[in-house]
């Protein structure tokens, strides 16, 4: 934890019309300064900045703070990755706590273990000769940092001779543990260094150069590295992605390096995942549209249908672009066909044409049957969007199935279909969150509760359990009167909410017309569910 005296003192250096002059532009007014607001269109400006009192102000949004605020919501950061930008745009040297210094260890044997790779890789010509075959530049092996990892036993020797605690490095996911035997993850691959979007060396990617049955592999998550929250490459990427407003994601890490080294600086992917809501604070700093490139193949496509269909519920603009013939954007840029490529990104299938085209060519619309399927398929896709895209694609999904537009209802089904989630049970509701932003937590929850113990949102845990995409699971996610329990306290948290429970099928039980004696019986074995929850004890109903 970065020390509350060092960021005060930070407080004290920064000015926050210099920071702010930084990101929009500024007018003088009087003794403050105007600016049309960043966060809200708006034709007059309303936004303001006073150098006196050090803060910012909207009169039309109610958006305002200090300066770390404002870095803050400008690009999507948290606290102390704020706190931290500012630091090093005024060359400030923050002080951390102890808790700090724990996690600097493991990012100390992952800056080691990378300096032998890289080493590795100029020894290695097999592994040079495989980059060399895809096209990838020196300049590219030196910006992206790729390297080789070497047998386990010289990358043990390496750690030893460089002071790394060896359960550190377990710990960072560099080595792993069978038994009493000790041995490197990665070995005979090409190494790719993941960093996080501040530029911490978090993991490792890597790409066999044998027969190995897993082409690609990654560092397991970590204290560090939690493969579902980052992208590769967005490290570099980022101060592109902000100026063009415009973000690439691609399938692969070689997709990514050889992007960039055509040009195409604003180019991140997915670390062999599906896209996921876990990602989509990240693909929104800045407030970039999105260019899905995937390759053309089914898997590619079924991929690309599921972040299209993700990112369009959630109003991303862009489009998808599928790679044909075999061929990805490597490729592509290996074989020199760069204003192809050019071509291609510059004129994507918008998300939800994309979608709907996708849906209707997975059916025979001759046959009447599989019409009216791909209809209703496409009619509740239509439904997760505004209801101003709904009437607008309307025409469009009527088109492709050859019907008339008025054959196309898009009126729920039921009230219940529209409003998912009218009654919130916010502890509910937040036992769910938690499941969604900490997926670790899911088994310590599914063990002590089931979808029986939820009255409200019962629907929307056993969606959460199964990894369904929902809407009502992406409504959660943006809510921000939802919080989720902290994993420490997540055993505790859980015994309340059972306790609670009981006590409601008691109350319940008062009310209920039924047999006395069943009644009592149920009565006083909840009653006893009770007491021992309280004591800690956990209790399978």
């Amino acid at each position: 934890m970065i020390e509350h005296s060092s960021i005060e003192q930070l407080k004290n250096v920064v000015d926050i019309v210099d920071v702010i002059g930084n990101y929009i532009e500024l007018k003088k007014a009087g003794a403050n300064y105007k600016a049309l607001c960043p966060f809200h269109d708006e034709d007059t400006p309303s936004f303001v900045v006073s150098p006196q009192k050090q803060i910012f102000h909207c009169f039309g949004c109610g958006a305002g703070g200090d300066a770390i605020k404002f870095v803050m919501e400008y690009e999507k950061l948290s606290y102390p990755e704020a706190v931290e930008k500012l630091a090093r745009m005024y060359n400030f040297t923050l002080r951390y706590t102890k808790s700090k210094g724990q996690g600097e260890n493991l990012f100390k044997a992952l800056e080691s273990i990378n300096t032998l790779y890289k080493k590795k890789l100029h020894e290695c010509q097999e592994a040079l000769e495989y980059l060399k075959s895809r096209g990838v530049s020196n300049a590219s092996i030196e910006k992206f940092e790729l390297g080789y990892a070497p047998s386990s036993q010289e990358q043990i020797a390496w750690l030893k001779q460089h002071f790394i605690p060896l359960p550190g490095a377990v710990e960072a996911g560099i080595l792993a543990q069978d038994g009493e035997r000790l041995y490197a993850r990665m070995h005979e691959r090409i190494t790719f260094p993941i960093y996080s979007h501040t530029g911490k060396l978090i993991a490792f990617g890597g790409r066999t150069i044998t027969d190995h049955p897993a082409k690609y592999l990654n560092t397991p998550d970590t204290k560090l590295f939690h493969k579902s929250r980052v992208l590769y490459g967005y490290h570099l990427a980022k101060s592109q992605i902000y100026a063009k407003k415009e973000l690439i994601l691609c399938e692969g890490y070689l997709d990514v390096v050889m992007l960039h080294q055509a040009g195409f600086s604003n180019a991140v992917a997915t670390l062999g995942t599906a896209l996921t809501p876990m990602h989509l604070p990240l693909l929104s700093r800045g407030e970039p549209r999105v260019i899905v490139a995937y390759d053309g193949d089914k898997a590619g496509i079924q991929a690309a249908l599921k972040a299209a269909k993700l990112l369009s519920a959630r109003e991303f603009e862009g489009g998808v672009v599928l790679f044909e013939e075999g061929l990805d954007p490597a490729d592509m840029v290996k074989n020199k066909q760069t204003q192809k490529l050019q071509k291609l990104l510059t004129q994507p299938k918008p998300f939800v044409e994309f979608i709907l085209e996708t849906i209707v060519r997975s059916y025979d619309i001759t046959d009447p049957r599989a019409k009216q399927k791909a209809l209703d398929e496409g009619v509740e896709y239509l439904r997760t969007l505004p209801p101003i895209l709904q009437e607008e694609y309307r025409h469009f999904l009527a088109a492709l199935l050859e019907i008339l537009p008025s054959k196309i209802r898009l009126e729920p089904k039921s009230k219940k279909e529209q409003e998912p989630l009218e009654i919130k049970d916010t502890k509910e509701l937040s036992i769910i969150k938690t499941m969604l932003l900490y997926p670790h937590t899911i088994d310590t929850i599914a063990d002590i509760v089931t979808p029986e113990h939820f009255r409200f949102h019962a629907r929307e845990f056993q969606a959460a359990l199964e990894g369904r995409e929902d809407p009502a699971l992406r409504a959660l996610l943006l809510d921000e009167d939802i919080l989720p329990i902290d994993p420490r306290a997540l055993k505790e948290e859980l015994l309340v909410f059972l306790i609670k429970y009981f006590q409601q099928k008691i109350h319940d039980l008062v009310k209920a017309d039924m047999d006395f004696k069943k009644k009592s019986f149920l009565i006083r074995k909840y009653k006893e569910n009770i007491l021992r929850l309280k004591r800690g004890e956990l209790v399978l109903e």
